[in-house]
């Protein structure tokens, strides 16, 4: 047998096996299946002790409840580079028939210039002072955001480093998914970057993307951050940019994310204060949805498929939920006393709509101590009937796991009431 066929035999031995672990805990989609459950009280200490103000919470609960999601679900980041730098490489003042500027913008992770990922930026013309703006990750590229052939294409080098599997996708590709134009005509700026950039989403032993450049050769912890995790450094990185763009004001920008971007968006939320409103799109689990309920993908699921996304110690939950020493609504309550919103699609059950609404709700009593009301739905509204708080939002979309105009609309209202 020669190395290819063994390597070949090895790896389909790996998949196979991955699934047969994943088929052990079926996917249930009975609302009467869900498991009996407790979910832990955001404001009780680890120690028994009841949290009665916003000072116990931000010295004592907070960072205990960061410090479990840090180490038992998405890794321990580090910080900002010492050596970090900003080059724009473009500008055109007259995208889009005139009505914004789009830049491109490199940012390097340390002096080498080596490693980078690139900002595409659209900022409205004609505005008075710095702008407010939206900040999301894509899937497929800058340039198939939009049909702009003015978007840089990665380099061979760039497309190389994606991994074997990435296929340069067409302009325009998830054009639906970035309404540019809309948002930008509301007084918005646009600022997203491809996710490969920053750690290709394949698992090759974390020796791509950020986990080569700032980790290198050293021996991998259970508490070592995942691609998650990584994706979440990058929306900092691309924040701290913003902090020297005199276009942007960088104290009213909204992190948004779909999908396992939106799960990105909730710990970029939780871990950077400096981002002032929060937007998750069909996150699901190990996003927004109540891992307890084992509704749609679960925990096994999603380390058995991505064993790459979140920390090592993550996977001693698989089909063990009822022992997380913490549940999403934890995650969301990390994010007061900012603006937070939720989103679910009416057909991408995978996700679990109502869980995704009961951790928003079950997060209000800690939004309670800054005297903020929350949102107390415990069953899902009509669909495209947005419900609400002085603080927090949930929708419904008609339709399956995806991103569009509506949701959009929906994320674009909710931010002008914090952002404007």
């Amino acid at each position: 047998m020669n190395r290819h066929t063994l390597l070949f035999l090895i790896s389909f031995a790996l998949v196979f096996a991955g699934t047969s672990v994943a088929d052990a805990q079926p996917i249930n989609y009975d609302e009467s299946k869900v498991p009996v459950y407790t979910l832990p009280d955001p404001l009780v200490s680890e120690s028994g002790k009841a949290i009665r103000n916003k000072r116990q919470w931000e010295k004592k609960r907070r960072p205990e409840l960061l410090s479990l999601f840090e180490t038992e679900m998405f890794g321990k980041m580090p910080g900002k580079p010492s050596d970090m730098y900003f080059e724009e490489i473009t500008c055109d003042k007259n995208a889009f028939g005139g009505i914004a500027t789009r830049k491109e913008v490199n940012v390097y992770f340390d002096a080498s210039g080596k490693s980078y990922m690139t900002l595409l930026i659209y900022v409205p013309n004609g505005h008075d002072g710095p702008v407010p703006a939206f900040m999301g990750i894509n899937f497929w590229g800058n340039h198939a955001t939009c049909f702009d052939e003015g978007i840089s294409l990665p380099t061979q080098e760039q497309i190389a480093s994606y991994g074997p599997k990435f296929e340069l996708a067409p302009r325009g590709k998830q054009v639906r998914r970035w309404p540019f134009e809309y948002i930008l005509s509301n007084g918005y700026a646009v600022v997203t970057f491809f996710r490969g950039d920053v750690d290709p989403d394949y698992h090759d032993g974390f020796k791509n993307g950020v986990h080569g450049v700032i980790d290198g050769d050293k021996p991998r912890q259970a508490d070592s951050w995942g691609t998650i995790a990584a994706w979440t450094w990058g929306l900092s990185r691309a924040l701290d940019y913003l902090e020297t763009d005199d276009d942007i004001d960088a104290s009213r920008v909204a992190v948004i994310g779909h999908s396992r971007l939106g799960k990105t968006s909730l710990w970029a939320g939780a871990t950077d204060p400096r981002f002032a409103v929060v937007i998750s799109n069909d996150s699901g689990c190990s996003g927004a949805a109540i891992s307890r309920r084992q509704y749609g993908e679960h925990v096994l699921r999603i380390n058995t498929s991505f064993p790459h996304w979140f920390c090592d110690n993550y996977k001693k939950y698989s089909s063990k939920e009822d022992t997380l020493p913490f549940d999403q609504h934890e995650l969301i309550a990390l994010i007061a006393p900012r603006p937070v919103y939720v989103a679910s699609a009416s057909e991408d059950l995978w996700a679990d709509p109502k869980g995704e609404l009961l951790s928003l709700s079950n997060a209000a009593p800690v939004y309670a101590l800054y005297g903020y009301k929350g949102i107390s739905a415990q069953e899902l509204p009509p669909v495209n009937t947005p419900i609400g708080s002085d603080i927090m939002g949930y929708h419904l979309r008609e339709g399956k796991h995806d991103i569009v105009l509506y949701d959009w609309q929906q994320y674009v209202a909710f931010a002008d009431r914090f952002l404007k």
